[in-house]
């Protein structure tokens, strides 16, 4: 599939303060590999050091490594996913107003949904409930420092706009459950300048785990990415307070 080589997540990628952000990852190892893959993360992605990506054709996977350390495991994968009707860009943006985010937030400098990121610095998808429906959605002005020389957004980035709605979609952003598994598939890249949506649902929960999907659409309201994905609430600390 592909000859070991390395990566690295600069820290301008962040999600929590020190580790990547983790659709970012996911779509950094997607591309590495050139292959549709389903990522599970095994340790948050340290930034701005080299990761190795190596062929373990044993387990036909991909292998995202930090020394002698697994940060990520991918293999190839498709699916299938249901999405909802998207919401108007002026809907979006109307929603996004009342974004939880700007209240509190549990990374509020991640790269793709933190409101202390300025524009052009940071992606600023701020996924909010829209009135009478189970979705969360954004707005999305894709800026110039996240598209390659065609003026299309990269393939990261795309996974990266995947990744927060649905973290907010799962309901229990206030207690920061971090991306455990993350697939996604890019119909097709969009431009900087385009007034784009992005939206999140709730598809399950089990414990720990809730299960949410979400899917980016252009200005024509045509569906341009989607991605399925696991979110783990961590236990709390032995003796913590409820």
């Amino acid at each position: 599939m592909i000859a070991s080589r390395y990566i690295i997540i600069g820290r301008r990628f962040c999600g929590p303060p020190q580790s990547g952000n983790g659709g970012y990852t996911c779509g950094m190892l997607a591309a590495a590999a050139a292959t549709p893959l389903e990522v599970r993360l095994i340790r948050p992605p340290p930034l701005d050091q080299p990761l190795e990506v190596r062929e373990d054709p044993e387990n036909s996977q991909i292998l995202l490594l930090h020394g002698d350390h697994q940060v990520a495991s991918g293999k190839p994968k498709t699916f299938d996913l249901d999405v909802p009707e998207a919401p108007g860009y002026a809907e979006a943006l109307a929603a996004a107003r009342n974004y939880a985010g700007f209240r509190e937030h549990a990374y509020p400098n991640c790269f793709v949904c933190g409101p202390e990121r300025a524009r052009g610095d940071g992606m600023r998808i701020f996924a909010s409930a829209l009135e009478g429906r189970s979705v969360f959605a954004a707005p999305w002005l894709p800026d110039q420092s996240l598209a390659g020389s065609d003026r299309k957004v990269l393939p990261e980035f795309m996974w990266a706009a995947l990744d927060c709605p649905g973290y907010f979609a799962t309901g229990a952003h206030a207690r920061g459950p971090l991306l455990g598994q993350f697939v996604a598939h890019v119909d097709r890249r969009v431009h900087v300048g385009e007034a784009c949506v992005v939206i999140g649902w709730l598809i399950g929960r089990e414990g720990r785990k809730h299960y949410t999907g979400t899917a980016v659409f252009d200005e024509n309201g045509e569906i341009c990415g989607r991605a399925r994905a696991t979110w783990i609430e961590l236990k709390a600390p032995a003796g913590a307070a409820a």
